[in-house]
């Protein structure tokens, strides 16, 4: 029986090894930052314009603090955007930036939202 549990014990040992190296960072990111982006700018437009106005102060608010012009905005940040419909988009709301080492900025939604 005891040896029973210290085969299971090593098996998720084993697994939690694995976990981990799963969980690395990905190579060739050069620099991760997150930012709480004010998206209140957009609520100055008309109804229907609001969450692409807000698409539009997200990828312009990236690309002048992480000095690029290339920015790829994943689904997960559309999506939040776009939750409430075209007319509500959020007030603020907080992504993850990662750029790459040839200066590809990717937008993602930061942890705890």
């Amino acid at each position: 029986m005891a040896e029973e549990n210290e085969a299971s014990s090593t098996e998720s040992l084993e697994k939690k090894d694995t976990e981990k190296i799963e969980r690395e960072p990905e190579e060739g990111i050069v620099e991760e930052r997150v930012y709480v982006v004010p998206l209140r700018k957009a609520w100055v437009a008309p109804r229907g314009e609001r969450a692409p106005k807000a698409i539009r102060i997200l990828r312009r608010f990236i690309e002048r603090h992480m000095k690029t012009e290339s920015v790829i905005i994943s689904n997960e940040v559309n999506e939040a955007v776009w939750r409430r419909g075209i007319e509500k988009p959020p007030r603020k709301i907080r992504v993850r930036a990662l750029k790459d080492e040839d200066g590809n900025v990717t937008v993602k939604l930061a942890g705890g939202d």
